[in-house]
């Protein structure tokens, strides 16, 4: 097809011209110059998910702030996730016709005046407002990151680049929960809003004063994209309301999430029959329903539900259990230097050829900390989860790289056409696909919760004289509290029930660590079949191969027979 300029490119040297449009173009730079560029890159990855990080760590104390209930602080995270899942939908298109500069450059400068803003302008609708925004800003943060950290690679080690450009995003989330205890201890609550809104203007002033080479733009919107994109944005938004609240209402008890859900799979069929009848389609539903792209999907939808672990399971144990950011911050510097290793040797060992090891470590590595965390007791505290929640951030970040290369390299066999597609794919698998695994692991500590309740209550009768002497001692050390008796007995009883309802707590977290633990040996015996297959078809194409190619020693055929 013939590409239409938005504007006459310049006349690059062969090894400058950007590789597609939208990117761009690889100049040379001297070494302090790639430098500043791979600095920035980092940075204005980590501002991306940094906003969304200090609210996740600080949810608890933003809603007694704001005075929320716990319905109304979970839209906080949920309306980052609306926002920065369905902005993927126009990123890449965007970026192809108006330029990655302006995109990146508007998106990162509306975010930081709302920030700003915030400031001054406290409350709960300007909360809910700032968090979408920076869901947009992260979409575009994380494409401007791998744009500025790939100017700084040498182009043999792009893979490299797209490796630590893509897992800062994940990196700000354990960077937020190290910083915030020091920021919330010395500084009110506005002045947290006043330190996102610092990185936002940080992050505006580098990539406004180090600009990216200048790309090639084309026309490639059409007036169609923006229907699909009208029926898709709010199909997305109401599938992480469920999602984010299906929990916190229990799912079938709240009739508006049935609603939801509805009207979520309406607007999705209708999106999907548009897009199927247009000749030049937005998402390339054709290769959607490709074996391997649903391969793929399943794939990076599973090992984000088991990463899930992580910020579910450990981490949730421990809040149940009292704890609060400042006693999880040496925990989550723990698992920020696990991640950082997992880029590391993710970055430097990253090839064609150990795109499936690295897939199949991670699973393992997984496994191995689900075990490690299975027999948590009421007693556990941060330092117990050290070593298995190293290896779950190991994974995390050693996982990403082999993930987004096998959907790249398959999306761009096809065509630069289905970028957009498997961006969304991508962007779907993964930030969604965090909501699906808080609320499946959500459904299950809280269902298996009340049924431990209910069996240590069934265990634990009135005439048991341990139990009896038990609410004895609690009622004599309120002895100096309370003077009435039966004040004395009721908050023994109270007490007693915190005790049920805690070990209850704790007994379904260890069921949570086994589920995680059945679905990562699941998944590793999936993909460890999967290798051995890919390399049998290799090794029979090879041999078919050799079967077929004329032997050297042969003589040549004589005239007579030819």
């Amino acid at each position: 097809m013939q590409l239409r300029y938005v504007e006459t490119p310049p006349d690059w040297e062969e090894h400058e011209r950007p590789k597609m449009p939208g990117s761009p173009a690889r100049l040379e730079h001297t070494l302090l110059r790639r430098w500043a560029y791979v600095l920035v890159g980092i940075f204005v990855g980590l501002v991306g998910g940094l906003g969304n990080g200090l609210v996740t760590a600080n949810l608890t104390a933003i809603q007694g702030q704001l005075g929320l209930t716990q319905v109304e602080a979970a839209w906080l995270p949920a309306a980052y996730v609306m926002v920065n899942v369905t902005a993927n939908l126009l990123v890449f298109k965007s970026r192809q016709q108006l330029g990655m500069r302006v995109f990146a450059e508007w998106g990162l400068g509306i975010y930081a005046v709302l920030a700003l803003a915030h400031v001054f302008v406290e409350g709960y609708t300007m909360s809910l407002l700032v968090r979408g925004v920076s869901g947009f800003a992260g979409a575009t943060t994380t494409s401007l990151a791998v744009m500025y950290v790939m100017q700084g690679f040498p182009a043999a080690r792009i893979p490299s680049a797209l490796i630590v450009a893509m897992n800062m995003s994940q990196v700000a989330l354990p960077l937020a929960w190290v910083l915030s205890p020091a920021l919330v201890t010395i500084n009110p609550w506005p002045h947290l809003y006043a330190f996102e809104a610092g990185l936002a203007l940080i992050a505006f002033a580098s990539v406004v004063v180090l600009k990216l080479p200048r790309g090639m733009q084309i026309h490639v919107f059409e007036s169609l994209d923006l229907l699909t994109f009208a029926l898709v944005a709010p199909a997305v938004a109401l599938l992480c309301a469920v999602l984010a609240q299906g929990v916190n209402g229990w799912w079938l008890n709240t009739p508006w999430l049935a609603y939801a859900l509805i009207a979520s799979i309406v607007l999705f069929t209708l999106a999907g029959i548009l897009e199927y009848s247009r000749s030049r389609p937005l998402i390339q539903l054709r290769w959607l329903a490709n074996r391997w792209t649903l391969m793929f999907m399943l794939g990076a939808l599973l090992m984000r539900l088991l990463i899930s672990e992580q910020n579910y399971g450990a981490v949730g144990l421990l809040r149940a259990m009292g704890m609060n950011p400042e006693q999880l911050q040496p925990l989550y510097g723990v698992i920020l230097c696990g991640m950082v290793l997992g880029i590391v040797v993710g970055a430097c060992t990253f090839t064609e050829k150990t795109i499936f090891p690295q897939i199949l470590l991670s699973v393992a590595l997984i496994c191995i900390g689900g075990y490690l965390d299975l027999h948590s007791t009421s007693q556990s505290r941060p330092h117990d989860f050290f070593f298995s929640q190293f290896l779950v951030s190991c994974a995390a970040a050693l996982f990403m790289g082999p993930l987004m290369m096998l959907g790249f390299k398959q999306a761009m066999m096809q065509g630069m056409d289905h970028m957009v597609t498997f961006i969304v794919v991508f962007s779907m698998t993964q930030s969604v696909g965090g909501l699906v695994g808080t609320a499946l692991l959500g459904s299950i500590q809280q269902q298996r919760a009340q049924v431990y309740t209910q069996a240590i209550a069934r265990e634990l009768p009135r005439t048991d004289a341990q139990l009896n002497q038990r609410l004895a001692q609690t009622q004599s050390s309120y002895n100096r509290y309370l003077t009435d008796p039966m004040l004395r007995q009721a908050q023994s009883s109270a007490q007693l029930v915190q005790v049920v309802k805690r070990e209850a707590a704790v007994m379904a977290f260890n069921d949570v660590f086994r589920a995680i633990g059945a679905m990562a040996l699941s998944f590793l015996a999936w993909a460890f079949y999967n290798w051995l297959r890919l390399r049998f078809l290799a090794w029979r194409a090879r041999r078919a191969s050799a079967n077929t190619s004329p032997s050297p020693s042969s003589p040549p055929a004589s005239p007579a027979a030819r």
